[in-house]
């Protein structure tokens, strides 16, 4: 069953020609105003400039630049593909049957062709910066396809979605990295494991929301077929576990990498804690995380953490190194670290 048309649509529908209409349907379908979740990239530009400090020069401000850009495009080409296949689902969805794929307002032969030449001009650009900047991209873009198009299509499979959509998050930082391409190292797995797991915490909390909204657990599984195994209590404990995991996952890479960072862990757990709260209000945010810059407990809780990271970073406190040094015994290394494994070091020396 589909939803009418907002009069305010119905109106622009009538009054704009319909090749306007088109094109502004079409570059409305690239959701340019969800390109701010390319922030993400940032902590692995951060943390390669942490671990080569002497990469922080022009040359890598333009490869940045360079390389936000084409992550943008490779973004907009999954949402372009997220939108055609989602169209009939989202008239059944309160807000997003207001999409223009959903109103019908695209052509579908377009709108697939513009899916295919957003990802070429994406990691094409990305190879001006490097090969794995551009590996890093293609692989974000054929996970938008294993999530959105059959026979795969994760995002139908309870807590298949949620990783699977989450990964973004890690494949965003190796972007970040790889925009600096620090030589002869990789970025921390356990650093990638936690923020893999953040994001799945984040879109748990999306999907609570969203679940909460419909209100009617027949209707929520017509829009999304992985409701129909969902309930309100299963998505709040795996939102319990996603939380868990990634604090653990920090926690390894702060033993290993930068013990001062411990200092910023209760702020991240109210960053958590916050977000968590937001996802309780009707209406909420979280589903439209293009908006969460209009709360402001949110941002300003955010960006304190941020800039306290960003100080510890590079900011010596020896004295946690005498009250977090092992008072027992601990477990013999029986061999050194893999090459490109993750060695006991600081990131600034």
């Amino acid at each position: 069953m589909s939803m009418p048309l907002t009069t305010i649509e119905a109106a622009t529908t009538n009054t704009i020609s319909p090749p306007k209409s088109r094109l502004a349907a079409h570059a409305q379908i690239m959701r340019a105003d969800h390109w701010v979740k390319n922030v993400f990239v940032l902590p692995g530009v951060a943390i390669a400039l942490s671990m080569a400090p002497k990469l922080a020069t022009r040359q890598t401000c333009l490869n940045v630049i360079i390389g936000i850009v084409a992550t943008c495009l490779v973004s907009s080409s999954n949402y372009v593909i997220n939108e055609i296949l989602d169209a009939p689902f989202d008239r059944l969805h309160p807000t997003k049957s207001g999409r223009a794929a959903a109103c019908g307002r695209i052509v579908p032969a377009l709108g697939y062709a513009q899916w295919l030449v957003l990802m070429v001009a994406g990691v094409g650009i990305a190879l001006i910066v490097s090969k794995m900047l551009a590996i890093s991209l293609l692989a974000l873009w054929v996970m938008g396809c294993v999530y959105n198009i059959r026979p795969l299509r994760s995002k139908d499979v309870p807590y298949v979605d949620v990783l699977s959509e989450a990964i973004n998050n890690p494949l965003r930082m190796l972007a970040g990295w790889y925009m600096v391409n620090p030589p002869g190292m990789s970025p921390p797995a356990s650093l990638l494991i936690s923020y893999w797991m953040v994001g799945a915490y984040f879109m748990a909390i999306k999907r609570y929301a969203e679940y909460r909204q419909i209100g009617d657990p027949q209707r929520a599984a017509q829009y999304r077929k992985s409701f129909a195994f969902y309930s309100e209590q299963r998505l709040l404990v795996s939102i319990m576990f996603y939380a868990s995991a990634a604090m653990l996952f920090l926690g390894a890479f702060i033993m290993r990498y930068r013990l001062e960072l411990i200092l910023a862990v209760p702020l991240v757990a109210w960053v958590m804690a916050v977000y968590l709260q937001l996802g309780f209000k009707p209406d909420s945010a979280v589903q439209s995380p293009e908006k969460l810059h209009r709360e402001p407990l949110l941002m300003v809780s955010v960006c304190s953490c941020a800039l306290l990271m960003g100080i510890l970073f590079f900011v010596r406190v020896p004295i946690l190194y005498h009250i977090f040094a092992p008072t027992a015994p601990t477990a013999p290394s029986t061999a050194g670290p893999p090459s490109g494994g993750e060695p006991s070091r600081n990131l600034v020396p």
